[in-house]
Order: structure tokens, then sequence, then C-alpha cells
């Protein structure tokens, strides 16, 4: 999944190569001239912050947004042979910390994490049911957690039923007695053949074979019945007491066998394409600290969970020693090598052939499964590719593009000091690196330290940059404008308004409030608050009253919801990670402001819509707050009064029309 890098990263560096650094920057120094008098002989072209390039004059003074003191940029500090070239003397080049590395073809490997958690081996599963009707006058096993054996006592039973069918065996081996010294074959055959029955129907109300020879050999019937286990495991239920009388097919235990067990896991939709049946997986467990489990995928989930946007898929393991209990938390990886195309390659499945069912099954040649019977499959067939020199795809350090929306730009190193700018086409991240689908060869050199750098003084040169694609003037006074209009907020557009319903307007000063908790907490950078006020919103959300809405006003509402609730999801799956909450936060900013366009609520409070153009990577974020005066939910305490009042969108219950915007 790719990531915009913050954009205050990029200033922070801009901000770095500022003052003496920048003054140095683009040329050595000569041998017999110190730099100060080199520079007074040069003329300026301009004066710039090192903090805002954006602001350019003519003149010396302080920047109006941060009050840090502006730099000149002299005429010629860069070669002009291209519109993102750039010329560095050896001596730059050492001040930027310049570092390059070579365009490779090479299998990267994706390492997937994931957690999840002990279960029970479905397959493995048995249940203890009355027979036949009766009592339940003894259980040997009268607590969960007893281990049993096969064969081991469980129930003593008493049941009218069954005596009467020892009684059937006793006869009619009685009979058959009578009847072997009589002519008539058809008397003796059928008599055997009534013995044959009545032992069947012992048989199958859970007698054992010693158990209907007893009585066969002592003539007479019990009242009473002992059922044993079928199977060695552990008795996980028990849904009977002494005393409880039965009919046939009540549950009285649940056995478990945890020899095998099965861990069910949740990967996010972006680490799908990493993930393939038969993959080996890798666990470990608080309770074995330093120990490995390995099992493999045997079943992935052809559905998605929509609240989560996570997978759940099923890894068959062995536990011989009983360590894994039902339960127990785990923690996965599984490493994947990429080839051509972003596509899973594993050597050792190389022209296998796989069980479908038991992917523990694994064979040279086609043919069918031990254990199922099914026939195999190609491991080619169920998403991987054979080990060629032609698939390896061509592959960057992640730490060489500079990401910016859907834009990628590298810097080529040209050697002799020349660097390029270039937009490449990226494909997904795997690792440490990123596969190119185009706009490099192998064998070119690109940037991986300091690429910031010579972005940044590209930036301030007014040439196009990550920053700016279409680049500036170089001259001239040149603002940051907060209030100024964006790409984003071009696409915006005024739904169509409906009343609001009284049931609804409520729930929506209750989802405005709780979205006041999470843009206060974000621009705090306080994700505890975050995340807890986002579970309240997502229940709040969750728990709005559809019987009151019809016809349009519902449709569009349900629209609105979905948005809503998408939003909320991406927040609280974001983990650790504040970033990827923001970047939720964004969604959820501009479907509720969507939300309070076309419903037009009637607030308690006045709502004001704000927006800061720097946000991720200057495609700039709105939000909403309760009060005036700046506090970004983009960067928190690091630029917490970036931005600006673009419009009081609620007031007094009145929904206005946007006012000017107001710079801070």
């Amino acid at each position: 999944m790719k990531r915009t890098i913050p954009t205050i990263f990029i200033t922070a560096v801009i901000m770095f190569i500022g003052g003496f650094w920048l003054r140095g920057f683009f040329q050595g120094d000569h041998a017999n001239h110190s730099h100060l008098e080199r520079d007074a002989a040069r003329p300026v072209k301009f004066y710039t912050c090192s903090m805002h390039p954006s602001i350019q004059q003519d003149t010396t003074g302080t920047c109006s947004l941060c009050g840090m003191d502006l730099i000149p940029v002299y005429e010629g500090d860069a070669a002009n042979t291209g519109p993102r070239s750039l010329s560095l003397s050896p001596r730059a080049q050492k001040l930027a910390e310049i570092q390059s590395t070579p365009v490779e073809r090479r299998y990267a490997e994706a390492e997937i994490r994931m957690v999840g958690k002990v279960e029970y081996d479905e397959s493995r599963l048995s249940y203890i049911t009355a027979r036949v009707p009766g009592r339940l006058d003894r259980l040997y096993v009268d607590y969960t957690g007893v281990p049993v054996k096969q064969n081991d006592h469980l129930v003593y039973l008493y049941s009218p039923d069954l005596l009467n069918a020892q009684e059937e065996l006793i006869a009619a081996i009685r009979t058959a007695g009578d009847l072997e010294s009589s002519s008539s074959g058809y008397l003796r055959e059928r008599s055997q053949e009534n013995i044959r029955s009545a032992r069947e129907k012992l048989r199958l109300w859970g007698l054992t074979e010693s158990q209907i020879a007893d009585i066969q050999q002592k003539g007479t019937p019990s009242d009473h019945i002992t059922i044993n286990s079928p199977m060695e495991g552990i008795v996980v239920h028990k849904n009977a007491v002494e005393g409880m009388y039965v009919q046939t097919g009540t549950q009285i235990y649940t056995i478990a066998d945890l020899t095998h067990v099965w861990v069910k896991l949740d990967a996010y939709e972006s680490d799908l394409p990493w993930i393939h049946y038969g993959q080996e997986v890798e666990f470990r467990t608080e309770a074995y600290p330093g120990e490995v489990f390995k099992g493999k995928i045997a079943f992935i989930d052809p559905v998605l969970n929509a609240k989560t946007r996570t997978i759940k898929m099923r890894v068959n393991l062995p536990n011989p020693q009983g360590k894994l209990k039902p339960d127990m938390f785990v923690r996965a990886v599984v490493k994947s090598q990429i080839a051509k195309g972003g596509r899973v390659m594993d050597p050792n499945l190389a022209g296998k052939w796989i069980s479908p069912m038991h992917p523990e099954i694994i064979k040279n040649e086609p043919g069918a499964c031990d254990i199922c019977g099914m026939d195999l499959v190609s491991a080619e067939s169920l998403g991987y590719v054979t080990a060629q020199a032609e698939t390896a795809p061509l592959v960057i350090p992640s730490s060489a593009p500079l990401i910016t929306g859907k834009r990628a730009v590298v810097y080529v190193d040209l050697g002799q000091g020349q660097y390029e700018g270039r937009e490449i086409e990226l494909g997904p991240r795997a690792g440490d690196f990123y596969l190119v689908e185009s706009g490099l060869q192998e064998g070119e050199k690109v940037v991986t330290n300091g690429n910031f750098k010579i972005d940044s003084a590209i930036q301030i040169l007014a040439k196009p940059s990550m920053m700016q694609p279409q680049g500036g003037k170089s001259s001239g006074v040149h603002t940051h404008d907060h209030g100024s209009h964006t790409e984003h907020e071009a696409e915006t557009t005024q739904p169509t308004a409906f009343p609001t319903p009284p049931g609804l307007q409520d729930s929506l000063d209750e989802l405005v409030s709780l979205y006041m908790e999470i843009q206060h907490a974000l621009s705090h950078d306080d994700q505890t608050a975050a995340n807890s006020s986002t579970t309240r919103m997502e229940t709040a959300l969750d728990s709005v009253p559809g019987e009151v809405l019809e016809g349009e006003v519902q449709t569009r509402w349900n629209e609105r919801q979905t948005e809503l609730q998408q939003a909320l999801s991406h927040m609280k799956t974001s983990g650790e990670d504040m970033g990827s909450m923001r970047q939720g936060f964004e969604h959820l900013s501009n479907t509720l402001i969507q939300t309070l366009r076309q419903f037009q609520p009637t607030a308690k409070a006045d709502v004001y819509l704000y927006h800061c153009p720097m946000a991720f990577g200057g495609k700039g974020g709105d939000w909403l707050q309760s009060h005036e005066g700046t506090e970004n939910p983009y960067y928190g305490s690091k630029m917490f009064t970036c931005g600006a009042l673009k419009e009081t969108l609620v007031t007094s219950g009145i929904n206005t029309s946007p006012n000017d915007s107001h710079e801070e």
C-alpha cells in the first residue's frame, strides 16, 4: 500500500537547508576566494523562506507565516540543463549527504504481519449424544477440561428401550438354539438373521462389540448401560447433569482433539496480493517467548469483512504437546517473494502438486490427496509463478521515491554531480523495496539519501519538484495563501439539500459532537482518545433510526452513512499508525461536511470549516471545528496553527453560504 510522505518531513528538510547551508549548497568554493566574497559579487534572484519556499520576494525580511529570516537565492545557483536538473559541486554533495543506489532486478520480499487466535479444529470435534431415551444415573466425567482416551467410561445410562433391545437379542439366540436340530434350512437362516438384526440395533444404540458379547454370554439383560468415549481428547463442554432424563439426540458432552488446532488470522485487504493458499506461516505466542510455531495456510475466506476491511484465513497447525490452547493470542508472519508484476513466487513449490483441502500434502506429480482423496492441483493454478530470471522485477529502495498522492518522483544520479528529477510509475511496496512499473532502467542510479534536500533546492529555484509539479515563478512576491482553493476543493460539489426529520436531527447532533472529540484528539496528538471517540461514533452511527426516513431522503442518508462507516473503519484499523488514522479522518471530514450541507442540521453551536493547503503532500485537507482558532488535526503539535477558516458551515441552525477565506 502506498503511503504519502508527510509534508512535515519535507518542510523540516527545507528548514535544514536554510541559512548558511543553502548559501554553500550549489557551488564549491574557489581556492582563492571565500564564499562571502563570492556571494557579494553575485546578483540575488529573490529572497525566500527555507520553511515555506513558496514565499519569494525581491527584498529581505521575515516569512509572513513562520517569522523566519528570508534567505537569498543567487543567480547561477543551479545548472539550467533541464526543468528538473540540478548540478552540485563535490562540497555540496557532501553537505547534502547524497547517496545513490543502482536500479536492479531482484526478488523482493514482502513481510506480512497478522494477529489472530487459536481455535478448535472443527474436523476433530465429537459430540457425545444420547442414542436412546433414558436417565443419566451417573456421569463419570463431571466437569469440563477432563482429558479422556478412546473407550473411557463417560455415562452410566438407564434405558427401558435398551433393556427391551437386549431381551430381543437373548430371545433370538434362544430361538436359534432351539432350531439347530430343525430340518428346515429356512427357519435356521431366519433365526440367525434375527440375531444379526438385534446385535446391529444394540451397536447403533452405542454398545461396543465387547458389551454385546457380554450380554450374549450372560444370557440376561441389564437395565443400565455404560457409554464410552469414541475418541481421545478433552471434554470442552458438559451439557447434562446426573439424574437428568434425556431423549434421542440430547447432547451430553463435546470432546475436542487438541493434537491439531486451527489458527484464525486477520489479513488487511491491502496484503491480499502477497498471501496464497499453502504458504508457510510462522507464529509466536506470549506464553512461549522465543519459540516459533509453523503451519500452512489452508483456507482464505472469499468474503471481506466490511467493518474491519480484513479477510479471515485459517492455518492448520499440529499441536502434539498441547502447548497451544484455544483462544490463545498469536502473532503471525508470512514472508512472500515477489516476482515481476507483483506475483508471489515460492521456489519450493515450483512444478509441485498440492491438495486443495490439505496444504501439507505436496507431490511432484498429479494424483490424489492421501487424506481426503481429492485430485491434486498445480501450484501455478493457486497463483504461484515459476522461478525464472526474466520474472525478477525491477526494484528500488523504499527511500528513493518521493511520494505525494498518486505521483512518485525519484532523482537519478547522472554522474559528475548532475541529478535529474523523474516521475515514475510505482508498483506495490514489498518490504524495503518498491516495484517499478515504468520510468527507470536497470543499472540507472537513484538517490536514496539526500533526495529531500535536492527536491527542496529545486523547489526554491522554482523548478518542477515533488511539492510543486508545475514549478513556480523565479521572481516576484508570492505568499502562502491558506485560504486559496486546492484541487481537492475543486472536486467538491454542492449536494442537494433536504429537510432533516426530527428523529435524524438528534443523531446528527451526536455524530457532530463525537466528530469534534476526534478532531480535538488528533490536533493534540492523543491517539488513544481518538480511538475511543472513533469507536463511540461508529456505535452512534449504527444506532441512527432509519425508520424516520423515507423516499429520496432515506436513499441519500444511506449513501452518506455507508461512506461514514467506511471512514471510521479505516481509522479503527490504522493500529498505531497515526498517519493512516489522519488519512481516514480526512475521508470522515469530507463526508461529514457533505452530510451537513445536504441535511441542514440545527446544531446547538456553530460549526466552522477549516482548510490546510499543505496537508497530504500539498493536496490539502478540510476539517470541522466547534470554535474559531486553527487546531490542525493533520499535523497536530508540529503545525498546530497551520490552516485557515473557510466558512461557518452551520450557525444558529441555518446553513450559511461560504464566507471569504481568512488567512491565519
